[in-house]
C-alpha cells in the first residue's frame, strides 16, 4: 500500500474529551490521506468498477457553549475507488465557508443545533433556522459527474472531485441557486440525468420543490404551501412524480415566535404525503393523509396502475420519552437510536384515483438507512439493504438484505465492537438481475483499532465479505453514502492511476 499524508486540520477538541459522539467509534480524524493499491484480504472482483463515497460529521472544534450535537460536526468525505481488481482510498474535509472560517479563527464561531443561534459569534450563517454553520456533513450524491455534499437543515451544495475529493466550490446552477439553500437528500434520476430537490424555511410558503437538469441548470422551482414550518428530511420520486412530506414533527409555533427552535411530535396529526408531477405547478400537488409518524429516510417509490407505491422507515416512537436510564448522553440523544425510535421498513400505497392510502409493515426488524440498486430508483424494486443499530446508541452493528416481495431477510453482524456505515449496492458491470452486484461499506473496529472497507456479494450477504481492505487510520463511525459507477465519471479511464484529478 502506497500512503501519503495530504494535510491536517487544526483541532481544539480537548485531550480528555468524554463526549461519546467525539470519542470511541465516533472519534474524529483530522489527517487527510491518500492511499493507493490497498492491501486486499480475500478477492476483489474485477467487475466492481467505480467509487464508494461516504459523508459524516467529523468535528474539528468543540461546541461553542459545550452542548455538542452529533449533527454539528464538519463534513468529511471518504472515498474508496475500485478499478481492475485494485482499490484506492482518499479522505478530505469539505472546505465549506464555515470550516475555513473556523480554521482561520482557531475555534468555533457558530452555535450548534442544541444551542441558541443568537449566541453565535458570527451572526450570519445557514440552515433553515439561520445562524448555523453549514457543515455539509450529511448526504453525498453524484450529479453530472461531480460529487455533491449537503447539509441536513438546508444549505449550500458543495462540489467535489469524486476521486480526489478536492473541493471545487459551490453549486451555482448558473446563478439560479436558491437563497434558502437545499435540503439533504436531493435525488438523482440516472435515466434522465435530472436531480430533484426540496428546501424548507420558517417563512411561508415554508417549502419549495425544484428540478436541475443534466446540464446543471435549474429548470423548475415552485412553492409548496404548508400549514406552517416543518422539518422534512428526505423525498422520493417515480418516473412521473415527486413525493414530498409534511410529517407531524416540527418546531413548536408558540416558541418559534420567540426565536426558540424546539421540535415536538404531534401524534394527533396525520402524516401528509404530497404528490406532484415532476415538472408540476403548486396547484397540481395532491396531498394524502396517512397514519401519524415521522419518516427520516425513504428507500424508493414507483408507479403501479392507479397507485404510487412508497417505501421507507416508519417510526413507532418519533419522540422517545426520557425514561431516566442510561448515561446523560444516551438520554440527550435518545431519539438517534434506532431501537428507541422503533424504525421498521414500511410501505404506503397512494391511490391517485380514490385518494385513499393503504399501509403495511414490511418487516418486524428494526433497521434504517436503507439503500437499493440505483438502477431501480423510481421503478419497482425487490431488495433493500439496511443497517441494524446498537441498542441505545447511534451506531450501526450489521446489515440486513430485505426481500420486500417475500419478506425474507438475510443478515450479517459485524461483531462486538465493530460499527458500520450506510451500505451501497454497486451493480456488477454487465449485471443481469437486481441483486447481481456488490455491497460496499466502511467499518470501524474498536477491538483492533482500525477501519476497513468491506465488499460483499449482494446475492449472498450472510456469507460475509468477499474482500476487505484496511484503511490508513481508524475513522469515525458514519452515515450516508453513495455509489458512482466508473462509467458515470468523466476521465475515469484516462489515467493509469485512478484517484488523480479527472479535470472537472
Amino acid at each position: 500500500m502506497d500512503i501519503e499524508v495530504l494535510g491536517r486540520a487544526l483541532t481544539t477538541l480537548p485531550e480528555n474529551d468524554d463526549h461519546p459522539y467525539r470519542t470511541g467509534p465516533w472519534r474524529p480524524q483530522h489527517t487527510e490521506w491518500r492511499a493507493d493499491d490497498l492491501t486486499v484480504v480475500g478477492e476483489l472482483p474485477d467487475d466492481l468498477d467505480g467509487v464508494y463515497l461516504r459523508n459524516t460529521e467529523n468535528p474539528a472544534h468543540p461546541a461553542l457553549e459545550g452542548l455538542y450535537h452529533p449533527f454539528d460536526g464538519d463534513g468529511m468525505i471518504h472515498a474508496v475507488g475500485f478499478r481492475d481488481g485494485k482499490a484506492f482510498y482518499r479522505n478530505r474535509f469539505v472546505r465549506t465557508d464555515g470550516f475555513v472560517a473556523e480554521q482561520e479563527a482557531g475555534g468555533p464561531l457558530w452555535a450548534g443545533i442544541a444551542e441558541r443561534p443568537e449566541n453565535s459569534i458570527r451572526q450570519d450563517g445557514w440552515g433553515a433556522r439561520g445562524r448555523m454553520k453549514d457543515g455539509s456533513s450529511t448526504d453525498i450524491t453524484v450529479h453530472n459527474g461531480v460529487a455533491l455534499s449537503s447539509f441536513w437543515q438546508c444549505g449550500e451544495l458543495y462540489r467535489l472531485d469524486p476521486t480526489t475529493l478536492e473541493t471545487l466550490g459551490k453549486s451555482t446552477w448558473h446563478g439560479e441557486f436558491p437563497s434558502t439553500g437545499v435540503s439533504a437528500h436531493p435525488k438523482v434520476d440516472e435515466r434522465t440525468g435530472e436531480m430533484l430537490f426540496f428546501d424548507y424555511t420558517p417563512d411561508a410558503p415554508y417549502m419549495h420543490y425544484g428540478v436541475v437538469d443534466a446540464q446543471d441548470r435549474l429548470v423548475h422551482y415552485v412553492d409548496v404551501e404548508l400549514p406552517g414550518p416543518r422539518l422534512p428530511h428526505d423525498m422520493a420520486f417515480t418516473e412521473n412524480y415527486a413525493i414530498l412530506n409534511d410529517c407531524p414533527l416540527f418546531w413548536l409555533p408558540q416558541l418559534l415566535e420567540r426565536g426558540r427552535y424546539v421540535p415536538k411530535y404531534h401524534p394527533d396529526m396525520p402524516m401528509r404525503l404530497g404528490v406532484i408531477p415532476r415538472r408540476g405547478n403548486s396547484d397540481e400537488i395532491v396531498w394524502f393523509d396517512a397514519a401519524p409518524t415521522y419518516v427520516l429516510h425513504w428507500t424508493n417509490a414507483y408507479e403501479s396502475g392507479d397507485e404510487i407505491v412508497l417505501e421507507g422507515f416508519h417510526q413507532s416512537d418519533p419522540e422517545p420519552a426520557d425514561d431516566g436510564t442510561g448515561t446523560i448522553y444516551q438520554r440527550l440523544f435518545r431519539s438517534l437510536a434506532l431501537d428507541r425510535m422503533g424504525t421498521h421498513l414500511h410501505r404506503w400505497r397512494l391511490n391517485l384515483r380514490t385518494g385513499q392510502v393503504k399501509e403495511e409493515r414490511l418487516s418486524e426488524s428494526i433497521t434504517e438507512f436503507g439503500m437499493i440498486n440505483p438502477h431501480h430508483a423510481g421503478v419497482p424494486h425487490r431488495y433493500t439493504y439496511a443497517a441494524t443499530g446498537v441498542p441505545g446508541w447511534f451506531l450501526f452493528d450489521g446489515l440486513v438484505k430485505h426481500d420486500v416481495l417475500t419478506g425474507n431477510e438475510e443478515r450479517y453482524a459485524f461483531g462486538d465492537g465493530v460499527f458500520g456505515s450506510e451500505t451501497v449496492m454497486a451493480p456488477r458491470i454487465g449485471s443481469t438481475s437486481e441483486d447481481d452486484g456488490y455491497l460496499v461499506t466502511l467499518v470501524t473496529d474498536m477491538n483492533e483499532d482500525r477501519s476497513e472497507c468491506l465488499v460483499f456479494d449482494a446475492r449472498n450477504v450472510a456469507d460475509g465479505p468477499v474482500a476487505r481492505m484496511q484503511l490508513p487510520e481508524r475513522i469515525s463511525s458514519g452515515t450516508h453514502s453513495t455509489w458512482a459507477a466508473g462509467s458515470s465519471l468523466p476521465g475515469w479511464r484516462e489515467h493509469d492511476r485512478p484517484g488523480t484529478t479527472i479535470g472537472l
